[in-house]
């Protein structure tokens, strides 16, 4: 069971007050969190440089009647490694279940699943992660630059990249364009 004060299964969701330009606008579904850091992949971001054909291509994997899907920008480490954020009707040797919200895997077998429509039936791509080493995550939480909301796994299928980061604000009841990048202390 997760420590009380992990957060994976949650979605960080970047702040005006985050001080990296890279975060800017980003909504984070947390996949791992314990004692050592954390990781997670940003459903935000769109890349401009490829889509899962040109993944699937790469492997020499066929496409046969899939349609060709985004690749989300998962974050800035390791921007070259591909990882699949899926639903729980799918699991391999490999998956790591993050709780009973979603899925998160990184094989070819599971690449190779879903080109022959035999893989899981929700899912999205990402290259890169976003991570954070231990207390890392916990100390910017304290400086305002993150806000965590358990949010819906759906958020993850459903909704547009460049609509992910108002709509997970508005379903707090925050209007994002209300809020300042500026903090202060009491």
């Amino acid at each position: 069971m997760d420590h009380p004060l992990y957060f994976s299964g949650q979605f960080l969701l970047s702040t005006p007050g985050m001080a990296d330009p890279r975060f800017s606008r980003s909504i984070i579904a947390l996949c791992s969190h314990d004692e050592n850091g954390a990781l997670g992949i940003n459903i935000g971001e769109i890349s401009q440089d490829i889509s899962f054909h040109g993944i699937l291509d790469q492997f020499d994997i066929g496409t046969e009647s899939l349609p060709d899907r985004d690749v989300y920008v998962g974050g800035p480490v390791e921007g070259h490694r591909g990882f699949i954020l899926h639903s729980l009707d799918f699991n391999l040797s490999d998956t790591l279940q993050v709780g009973n919200r979603w899925g998160l895997s990184s094989s070819l077998d599971i690449l190779g699943a879903i080109a022959k429509n035999r893989g899981p039936e929700k899912w999205i791509s990402a290259l890169g992660y976003s991570g954070w080493g231990a207390g890392q995550l916990e100390q910017e939480l304290t400086q305002n630059g993150w806000s965590l909301t358990p949010g819906e796994p759906d958020w993850l299928y459903e909704t547009q990249a460049k609509d992910k980061w108002e709509m997970a604000w508005h379903s707090q009841g925050i209007d994002p364009s209300k809020l300042s990048g500026q903090f202060g202390s009491a």
